[in-house]
């Protein structure tokens, strides 16, 4: 999903872990940072991006967009497992130590 924030102005890329009334909770990455991120995975220097898990209160939330293929352009999704060969969440898993 990709999360468009106001106050300051951001968008985030990542995996929705809980909406409430409160706020939403992600685990992702800036999406300016989307394409470092994917060369650090295949590079064997460290990028020094990691995916995080980041609470939005509801106030600052703009709009909030599914990652889809659009106008035969892959998802942000799609691009991660093209470019390493491994789904979103193994390549967040591994970013946090938990192996893969």
């Amino acid at each position: 999903m990709i999360l468009y924030l106001q106050n300051p102005r951001e968008k985030v890329w990542g995996v929705l872990k809980e909406i409430t009334a409160a706020g939403v909770a992600l685990r992702g990455i800036d999406l300016a940072s989307f394409d470092d991120w994917l060369r650090g995975l295949g590079s064997t220097e460290e990028s020094g991006i990691r995916p995080s898990l980041s609470f939005f209160p509801l106030s600052r939330v703009e709009k909030i967009l599914l990652d889809e293929a659009a106008d035969g352009a892959p998802s942000l999704e799609g691009q991660c497992l093209a470019r390493t060969g491994r789904a979103v969440e193994i390549l967040f898993e591994h970013a946090l130590g938990g192996g893969a």
